[in-house]
């Protein structure tokens, strides 16, 4: 006998019938957590449940999950449109038809539990506004950051704060690729052909290495965390594709780890959102989050900086976190009560790129021969970038050499500006990468 199996809990309530939608890697998990830890959940929940219907593409393929094959169907309505059923799990995944789902489940007064980021990060205010308006919850934790619980304390432990700052590595794939990279000195498309092998990246790995799931995500945190809604496509995304063992290199040279960052900042002029590759100071704790791990730092004004961490993906992990959203709208149907959703959204701009401010890594490819240096300084001075590290390595003879230099903080416009000046000098080769560093400087 399984633990959390074996007598049928006493019917302190009503039973509650779920419909699971989607019974992929993560449909599959929260099946097993529901049937295997039935028990101990009914207890916490105060309320018996039972999941009645499982909406899949097709009934008939073969399943490695002992299931009943009755609970399977290939039509939709077969849940959203059964009056019995009163809460609805959403585990398909991407925009449509999800969307038409979660959207009609609410609208038939059914609470809503979801792991998909899409759908929350494209459509989350609209939905949320629909949940309140039909006094249902709508759930969803499991779409940032796997089993790690940081969707809740932003709704709930932290509403006493104004959040200044959140930044986290909340893509297991780039975190695992740029880790190997550091620790072994491998080429960016070598690891990328390990993890796809290893199955922590998709044979069309686009969203995750270049940045546009670490921008779902970040849409939705920062919404939560700010209170305005945001759009994926207000966010600056840039992938780590063009990071190289060199990169590395010298970024281990003056004391920093490379992270693809999602980042959130509140300014005195409205918000900044962005992911790309960042410098990190080793002694930052998201600096030592290795493999496919997730880390959120969250920064408040009363309860000052705060680190969530754990497994940021996989069926169990995201699975946990979508169970203790069915666990909470379980309470609060035995309470005859619903979550309160944000509905109290501000209009706060969002700051354009170009007037961000942060340091920035540079590193060149020139001629070793006298005066280089002092062009491009130079073009740095006209644009009224100042340099705080240069690093040149080594005589190139007739090749070229890379320079690397470290700013102090400056606007990106004004970095832009300085590089189109440097780019156009007959000394430099290229300009072979530029990162932006966070998070202070190295102790």
């Amino acid at each position: 006998m399984k633990k959390g199996e074996g007598k049928q809990p006493k019917d302190m309530d009503k039973q509650v019938k779920i419909g699971l939608m989607g019974l992929g890697t993560v449909g599959a998990g929260v099946y097993k957590i529901l049937k295997e830890n039935r028990q101990v959940i009914f207890e916490r929940a105060g309320t018996e449940f039972e999941i009645t219907k499982i909406l899949v593409r097709d009934p008939a393929k073969p399943r490695s999950l002992q299931i009943d094959t009755g609970l399977l169907t290939a039509n939709p309505d077969d849940i959203l449109a059964d009056d019995d059923i009163s809460v609805v799990v959403e585990l398909i995944g991407g925009i449509e038809p999800a969307y038409q789902y979660i959207e009609a489940a609410l609208k038939n007064g059914k609470h809503v539990v979801t792991a998909n980021k899409a759908v929350i990060a494209a459509h989350g205010a609209r939905l949320i506004e629909t949940a309140a308006q039909k006094g249902v919850d709508l759930y969803y934790e499991g779409s940032v950051g796997g089993g790690i619980p940081i969707i809740k304390p932003l709704r709930e432990s932290l509403v006493g704060n104004q959040i200044e700052e959140i930044m986290g590595i909340v893509n297991g794939t780039t975190n695992y690729i740029l880790t190997k990279m550091s620790q072994e000195g491998a080429a960016f498309h070598d690891v990328l052909v390990d993890a796809q092998k290893l199955g922590y990246a998709e044979a069309e790995p686009a969203d995750d290495i270049e940045g546009y799931d670490a921008a779902n995500k970040l849409v939705i945190l920062a919404s939560l965390a700010f209170q305005t809604p945001l759009s994926v496509r207000q966010v600056y995304c840039e992938g780590i594709t063009r990071i190289t063992p060199d990169d590395i290199a010298f970024a281990d040279h003056f004391g920093y780890a490379v992270k693809l960052l999602a980042i959130a900042k509140r300014r005195s002029d409205g918000i900044e959102a962005r992911v790309h590759p960042t410098f990190l100071p080793k002694d930052h704790p998201l600096a030592s989050v290795n493999g496919v791990f997730n880390a959120i730092f969250v920064k408040g004004d009363a309860v000052g900086e705060l680190m969530f961490y754990g497994r940021g993906a996989g069926d169990l992990p995201t699975g946990s976190a979508v169970v203790a959203d069915i666990v909470d709208v379980l309470r609060n149907r035995k309470r005859g009560a619903h979550h309160r959703v944000e509905t109290l959204w501000e209009n706060v701009p969002l700051r354009p790129m170009e007037d961000v401010a942060t340091r920035y890594y540079v590193r060149l490819h020139a001629q070793d021969k006298p005066g280089v240096l002092a062009q491009v300084a130079a073009s740095f001075g006209a644009e009224a970038v100042s340099i705080e590290s240069m690093l040149q390595q080594g005589r190139g003879k007739d090749q070229p050499v890379p320079i690397v230099f470290i700013t102090h903080e400056v606007k990106e416009k004004q970095m832009q500006a300085s590089l189109e000046r440097i780019g156009t000098l007959p000394s430099i080769k290229d300009i072979a990468n530029v990162i932006r560093v966070e998070g202070g400087r190295p102790l």
